[in-house]
Formats: structure tokens, C-alpha cells, sequence
């Protein structure tokens, strides 16, 4: 069964005007378009937090779906974006999806603490993310993951999201390994 085709518009997380990415949100809502993406850049001075906007704006809208495109795995953990994922997605009726993707602006990141990555390394570690975000959303009692970026011991996750929560994807160029 084909999925549907959705339509969506970016909106710009910027700090500035206040109220802006507000209104930006309400008129997507408001067209009925399906999809609301915000991009993930927490080391850009000029934006506001990515999941923080998102979280005000599933308050604010009440149909579209909202998608980081994509958040930033070497400064966000896994683990705890499948919990933020999760806990957004039951808030808001069901509207989240999480974007994920491997690579990044590693001046950047390394800047805010994070690490550098290989093209390889990057690759491996987005597939131990989404081991780590599907174990998370089990809704097991316990869970463990092993990886040489992202490990789980005997964690208790939960509440599990919504059946509708996904992983989406976003790469761009040639494929980045060996």
C-alpha cells in the first residue's frame, strides 16, 4: 500500500522576531498542510532550540504533524531523544515524527562539546541511534543495546510513544562509506 503524499513547510527556527515561528506555525496549521519541519542547529547563535520550539508549537497547533529535520545525534543522545520524541508525541495527539540523520557541521559540534566524526563513523553511529531509539520505544521493562557510540544498560524506558511515531531519515550527496 503506497503511503500518502504529504505537504509541509519549513519553518525557520529563528530567535528573532519572538512570535515569528509562532505565527509561521499557526498559518501552516490553519492551510492544512501536513507536515511542519523545523531544522536542528543548536549551535547556531541566531536559532532558538529546536525541541523546545517544538514542544511550543504541538501546544500551539492542533493538526499538523511536527518533524525535526534532523536532529543533531552527536549533541543530542539517543536515548533521550526517543524519550523527547515519545513523551511529545503522546502530548500532542499523535503529531511528531523524528528525524534523524548522520551527518553534520563538525566545527560546530565540536564547539558545543561534541565529537567529530569519519563519514563512517557517522553512518555507524546513526544505525546504533536507531537501535538505541527502537529499543527505547519497545515497551519493554528493560532494555540493553551495545555500539562504540551508543549503549543502553538495563534501562527502564517508557512510556512508549504513540503506534504512529517514526523514524524519518535525511541524508543528502553520495553515500559516505567504504
Amino acid at each position: 500500500m503506497p503511503l500518502p503524499v504529504l505537504f509541509g513547510a519549513n519553518v525557520e527556527p529563528n530567535a528573532l522576531p519572538v512570535g515569528r515561528s509562532s505565527e509561521q506555525a499557526l498559518l501552516i496549521d490553519s492551510l492544512g498542510l501536513g507536515l511542519l519541519t523545523i531544522q536542528d542547529h543548536p549551535y547556531q547563535e541566531a536559532f532558538d532550540d529546536t525541541w523546545t520550539l517544538l514542544t511550543f508549537l504541538a501546544a500551539r497547533t492542533r493538526h499538523v504533524t511536527l518533524v525535526p529535520t534532523v536532529s543533531s545525534l552527536p549533541l543530542r543522545p539517543p536515548a533521550l531523544l526517543a524519550k523527547a520524541a515519545a513523551t511529545l508525541d503522546r502530548l500532542s495527539g499523535s503529531r511528531v515524527q523524528l528525524g534523524l540523520g548522520a551527518r553534520a557541521f563538525w566545527e560546530a559540534i565540536e564547539a558545543m562539546g561534541g565529537s567529530r566524526r569519519t563519514p563512517k563513523e557517522a553512518v555507524d553511529a546513526l544505525e546504533e541511534a536507531i537501535t538505541v531509539i527502537r529499543a527505547m520505544w519497545s515497551g519493554e521493562h528493560s532494555v540493553r543495546t551495545h555500539g562504540a557510540h551508543y549503549s543502553l544498560a538495563d534501562v527502564h524506558p517508557g512510556p512508549a510513544p504513540t503506534p504512529g511515531l517514526g523514524l524519518w531519515l535525511g541524508s543528502y550527496g553520495p553515500a559516505c562509506w567504504p
